[in-house]
C-alpha cells in the first residue's frame, strides 16, 4: 500500500511542478499581452491534470496487479532487472536467452553478439487495451513508442551461466517521473523468464527420455547377449552322455576322463553376470575341455595345438566365443573330414588389441563344410553389441586346406576396471 500511495504522490508532484512552472512562465509572459486572468482558469486546469494523471496512476497499477498479483516499488517501476541462473554452459545460455528475447511479440530489432554474451533488443510496446486513441491521452503515450532489453550472460564456471536481464523504455530514466509503461516492461520480462525456465524444463525431459532410453536400450543389449550365450549345442551333450554310457561298460578309465571334461566344460560354460567378464585363459580352458572329449571320441583323428602366451591369458575376452569358433571347426571342417585334422588356437598383441586365432586344415569353404551358419552371425552380433566398432571378426581359408577365423577384441586385463594392458 505505502509503494502505491507513493507512486502515485511522486507523479502527481512532479506533473504538478511542470503545471505550476508552466503557469508561472506564462503569467510572466504571454498571458499579461493577452490580459486573460490565470486565476480563473488556473486551478480548473490544475484539477484537470491532477484527475488525468491518477486515472493513468490507477490504469498502471491495476495492470500491474493482473500481471504479477501484487503491487510494490518493484513491480510498479518502468524498468525491470532480473538475475537468472542457467544450469548451462555459457555459450548454451546465451543460445536459450538470444532465441527467448526473439520469440517475444513485438521484438524487431535484435542485436546479438555471441564472443561478447550480449543481447540487444527493440521492442513495440503493445496497447494492452487495444486501443490506438489512448496513446494520445495515456501518460505512455508521451514518452517512447517502444521498450528495449539488454541480456548479458556471465559465465560461472563451466557449467552455469548467469544472466543479467533489465527490461526498460526506450526513454531517459528521468521521464520515469512522468511517464507509465502500463506494465509492459513488467511483461516482458516475466515473458522471458517463463521462456527460459520452458526451455530448461524441455531439455531436462528431453535428457531424462535420453536416459530412460538408454537404460532400456541397454537392458536390450544385455538380454540380447545373455540369449546368445545360452546357445550351447544341445546335440554335443547328448552325444557325450551318450559315448560315456557305451564307455562306462567298454572302458570305465576313459569314460571317467570323458565325465570330468563335461563337468569341466559345462562349469565354464554357466551364465555370467554382467560385471563378471570371462578372460581369455578361462575361455581357453572351456575350449580345452571340449576338445578333450572330442578327442575320446575321434581318437587319433583330432590333434590339437595351442599357442596362446601366459600373459595373454588374464586378458579379458568374450565368452563362449572361442568356444564357438572351436565348435564350427571340428563341426564343419574335422568331423566330415575321413582322415580327420589338426586344431590350432593362437593369441597376439596386436597394437592395442588383441587377435584370438582357431584355425583348421579341414574340409574349409566347400559346400558341405562352409561353417558359416548360426554361430558365426552370433559372434559378429555379440561383438557388435559388446564393443561396436572397437572389435573385429575376420573368416578366411586356410592353406593348403581348412579356414582361419580370427575375433580382435580391444585389449584390457581382469580385475583393473579396464586399463589397457601394455
Amino acid at each position: 500500500m505505502f509503494a502505491s500511495l507513493f507512486h502515485v504522490f511522486r507523479l502527481l508532484l512532479a506533473w504538478l511542478a511542470v503545471y505550476l512552472a508552466l503557469c508561472i512562465t506564462l503569467s510572466q509572459t504571454w498571458l499579461q499581452r493577452v490580459d486573460i486572468d490565470l486565476g480563473a482558469i488556473g486551478p480548473l486546469f490544475g484539477f484537470g491534470l491532477c484527475g488525468w494523471v491518477l486515472l493513468e496512476v490507477f490504469s498502471h497499477m491495476r495492470r500491474v496487479r493482473l500481471v504479477t498479483g501484487r503491487l510494490d516499488a518493484n513491480t510498479l517501476s518502468n524498468r525491470q532487472r532480473r538475475q537468472i541462473e542457467i544450469p548451462l554452459e555459457a555459450g548454451e545460455a546465451f543460445d536459450m536467452i538470444d532465441a527467448a528475447i526473439r520469440e517475444l511479440p513485438g521484438a524487431n530489432v535484435v542485436d546479438s553478439a555471441r564472443d561478447s554474451l550480449q543481447v540487444r533488443a527493440k521492442v513495440d510496446r503493445i496497447d494492452p487495451y487495444g486501443n490506438a486513441s489512448t496513446r494520445l491521452w495515456g501518460l505512455d503515450g508521451i514518452g517512447a513508442r517502444r521498450n528495449q532489453i539488454l541480456a548479458t550472460v556471465t559465465p560461472n564456471g563451466d557449467v552455469a551461466g548467469s544472466v543479467t536481464l533489465i527490461c526498460e523504455p526506450e526513454a531517459p530514466a528521468w521521464t520515469d517521473w512522468f511517464l507509465v509503461d502500463h506494465g509492459t516492461n513488467l511483461e516482458n520480462a516475466e515473458a522471458v523468464v517463463r521462456a527460459i525456465a520452458r526451455r530448461i524444463a524441455e531439455r531436462r525431459r528431453i535428457e531424462a527420455n535420453q536416459v530412460r532410453e538408454s537404460a532400456t536400450e541397454k537392458e536390450l543389449t544385455v538380454a540380447r547377449l545373455n540369449l546368445l550365450h545360452a546357445q550351447v549345442e544341445p546335440h554335443f551333450l547328448y552325444n557325450t552322455l551318450a559315448s560315456a554310457q557305451v564307455l562306462t561298460r567298454s572302458d570305465p578309465a576313459r569314460a571317467d576322463a570323458m565325465l570330468g571334461n563335461l563337468i569341466q566344460y559345462l562349469r565354464h560354460s554357466l551364465p555370467r553376470t554382467e560385471d563378471a567378464p570371462s578372460t581369455l585363459g578361462e575361455e581357453l580352458e572351456r575350449a580345452r575341455a571340449y576338445l578333450d572329449i572330442l578327442a575320446i571320441r575321434m581318437g587319433p583323428r583330432l590333434a590339437l595345438q595351442v599357442d596362446v602366451p601366459d600373459e595373454l591369458r588374464r586378458l579379458v575376452f568374450p565368452p563362449m566365443m572361442l568356444q564357438t569358433l572351436v565348435e564350427n571347426a571340428i563341426k564343419h571342417g574335422l568331423e566330415p573330414k575321413p582322415g580327420g585334422g589338426t586344431v590350432w588356437i593362437l593369441a597376439r598383441v596386436l597394437d592395442n588389441a588383441v587377435a584370438v586365432t582357431v584355425a583348421d586344415d579341414g574340409r574349409g569353404f566347400s559346400a558341405e563344410g562352409g561353417g558359416t551358419g548360426i554361430g558365426l552371425r552370433n559372434v559378429r552380433e555379440r561383438l557388435r553389441l559388446a564393443y561396436g566398432n572397437g572389435a573385429s571378426f575376420a573368416i578366411v581359408a586356410n592353406f593348403p586346406s581348412g579356414v582361419a577365423a580370427t575375433i580382435t577384441v580391444p585389449l584390457a586385463l581382469q580385475g583393473n576396471g579396464g586399463r589397457h594392458a601394455g
